[in-house]
């Protein structure tokens, strides 16, 4: 595979017009086609969560779209309630809490482990959503078990049991979920799939992007350097198909520069590696992925980061995903070849 290499580049600063989308968590900041856009945002899932979209001209039509999506950023609190650590009532920590190997789940929460389990699979195992313990850790809450008592792949097995009255979730004892970025996909995905025609629409979730492009439309984000704030490193555009209906895409940006912290004097950032259960040593400080769906995008995402760029190209190279761009330590900037379409 041949990789589009641009050694210790320059951030591009570009300016940023007054159509610009919302910046999603750091990661990617969109540039808007010209119309009536309606851009509504919340605080919430320890970031911002908007939505933004371009209507038609009729009279009333920015008015019905504002309220339209107003009230899906409200169902998305309600989704995000239930699936977050942080709430002492959500049907997360109910589930991570309970004493029992066998625990009964809601809809929402079965759901998005259901995802979870699917992006295990996406991503050849780099992606774990049962890793609670070790993120904790690396966070500097709890401390690390040791080498021998480190629980193993296998140890950590768990499954969904569907029935007709519900689903529940069977795992050893005292097994615990983070769900974290797997569900800001899922909610983007989501909230994308309620939403009605528009000419285009783009569900931010802290940096996990939904988008619907309708045909004939055109939509530009920009990939952000972490190091330079104002700064992109490249340009994405997305068109709508020419004929037919619209097309989906997903857009997501992980990286170790926004989620660190220094534990016991060492660096730590919220990225575990299942191989070693401890934050990913890897050369790659920021991935971004262009897939059909926002949870697609952001599984790989995080699974190339995790992996590092030798190992990660290769799987980037491959159906499903549109588009990738790293950022190394080094300032390196790596695209994959299926990239170059997608430049602005």
């Amino acid at each position: 595979m041949t990789v589009v290499a641009v050694s210790a580049t320059p951030p591009v600063r570009r300016p940023v017009p007054a159509t610009r989308g919302a910046a999603a968590g750091g990661g990617t900041a969109a540039w808007i086609d010209a119309g009536a856009v309606v851009s509504v945002e919340r605080p919430m899932l320890g970031g911002s969560v908007g939505i933004h979209l371009q209507t038609g001209n009729a009279p009333g039509d920015e008015a019905r779209a504002r309220r339209e999506a107003l009230q899906r950023l409200d169902r998305i609190a309600v989704w995000a309630a239930r699936l977050t650590r942080f709430a002492p009532t959500s049907d997360l920590v109910r589930l991570n809490g309970a004493p029992g190997s066998r625990v009964p789940v809601r809809p929402t929460l079965a759901a998005v482990l259901d995802w979870g389990r699917a992006a295990q699979g996406l991503s050849d195992g780099i992606v774990d959503i049962a890793l609670l313990d070790a993120r904790l850790a690396a966070e500097g809450i709890g401390s690390w078990p040791t080498q021998s008592a480190r629980p193993s792949a296998a140890s950590r097995g768990w499954s969904i049991d569907r029935g007709s009255r519900g689903s529940d979730i069977l795992r050893p004892a005292g097994l615990s979920f983070d769900l974290d970025g797997v569900a800001k996909g899922w909610l983007a995905d989501r909230a994308l799939s309620r939403l009605a025609a528009h000419r285009w629409v783009a569900v931010d979730v802290d940096g996990d992007i939904a988008i619907r492009v309708e045909r004939d439309r055109r939509v530009r984000f920009g990939v952000a350097d972490p190091r330079t704030s104002g700064c992109v490193l490249v340009e994405l555009e997305l068109a709508g198909p020419e004929a037919g209906g619209p097309r989906g895409f997903g857009l997501a940006t992980s990286g170790t520069t926004i989620h660190h912290w220094t534990v016991d004097d060492q660096p730590s950032h919220h990225l575990i590696d299942p191989r070693t259960g401890r934050p990913a040593r890897t050369d790659v400080i920021q991935a971004t992925v262009l897939a059909g769906s926002a949870r697609e995008a952001e599984a790989i995402a995080k699974s190339a980061v995790i992996l590092g760029s030798e190992a990660s190209l290769e799987r980037l190279d491959r159906a499903g995903v549109y588009a990738a761009v790293l950022l190394t330590e080094g300032g390196d900037v790596l695209l994959t070849p299926s990239t170059a379409r997608w430049l602005g």
